[in-house]
């Protein structure tokens, strides 16, 4: 997984939620990503007509290290500017052909650029409270709820005592009799889903760690998350049945969790996935008689 791309989506996606001077800079950078790559960040400030301290709180805007941690990111978009394909929509009466060819590619970019949006030490901290979880609560409406109820199976794997209730109520309940060591994780690509931030906002009054996973961005459901996940901001086609690239984009984040959760606990892990397929193998012998 690269985490040396993403700047120019990063700054795309995050540019109409800027103060006015942070978004000045971000444009200029948009604009002209060739030439901020040689620029100390005084003078990326005065050619954008700002300042050195507006483009450092950009940075942290991003939740980024610094300016050159965004030109690193840069850099690597500009090198992955002539092998890019950009999303692309299906047209009236296309061709199985051309459909299957544009979906292949569409999926591709969403998973890149999802890898772009993660951010290393949050997803540390997500990982590490997962392994020390007695239980994982998932919560998502809509395609966001498949997600879960795809995160649940996969963590019941390894004996993650994990729930994905589709009631809210139900969900409420769980999460007030949680236990500190618990975790909650709310899945809303736009980040702006009702529920999951007054559930997210619940876990914090009873002490439990929170995980969101939304499209990147400033957004209710990551501000009142302990730990936000980032996943692409890529949009979704006109036809967007299943909610095709958000459902795609969450469902790496869970796979990305579920394997940096497995190699750390690789033996113990490894150990329940083979018990899991042992009953899976008799279950099937006995349906088969």
């Amino acid at each position: 997984m690269s985490f040396h791309s993403g700047g120019l989506n990063m700054l795309a996606e995050m540019e109409p939620q800027l103060p006015p001077s942070e978004a000045k800079v971000a444009r200029y950078i948009i604009e002209n990503p060739n030439h901020i790559l040689t620029l100390t960040a005084k003078e990326l400030g005065n050619v954008s007509s700002t300042s050195g301290a507006a483009v450092i709180r950009l940075c942290k805007s991003l939740g980024l290290s610094g300016f050159q941690e965004l030109k690193l990111r840069i850099s690597g978009d500009l090198i992955k500017q002539n092998r890019k394909e950009e999303f692309r929509d299906i047209e009236p009466n296309e061709s199985q052909s051309s459909i299957i060819e544009k979906m292949t590619t569409n999926s591709i970019t969403t998973l890149r650029e999802t890898a772009e949006m993660l951010r290393p030490e949050e997803l540390t901290k997500a990982v590490d409270a997962i392994i020390k979880a007695k239980a994982i609560h998932f919560f998502g409406v809509g395609g966001s709820g498949i997600v879960a109820k795809d995160a649940q199976q996969k963590f019941l794997t390894i004996n993650k005592l994990s729930t994905a209730f589709t009631d809210l109520h139900m969900v409420a309940t769980t999460i007030a009799h949680s236990s500190p060591d618990d975790v909650f994780v709310g899945i809303s690509f736009s980040g702006q889903t009702t529920e999951v931030a007054e559930l997210i906002a619940i876990g914090n009054k009873h002490g439990i760690k929170t995980i969101s996973i939304t499209k990147y961005g400033t957004n209710p459901v990551s501000e009142l998350a302990q730990i936000p996940l980032f996943s692409s901001a890529t949009r979704e086609a006109t036809f967007r049945s299943g909610a095709t690239s958000s459902r795609i984009s969450q469902l790496h984040v869970i796979d990305i969790l579920f394997m940096c959760v497995a190699a750390k606990t690789y033996e113990e892990s490894f150990k329940h996935i083979d018990q899991t397929r042992a009953i899976i193998d008799e279950l099937k012998k006995s349906q088969i008689r």
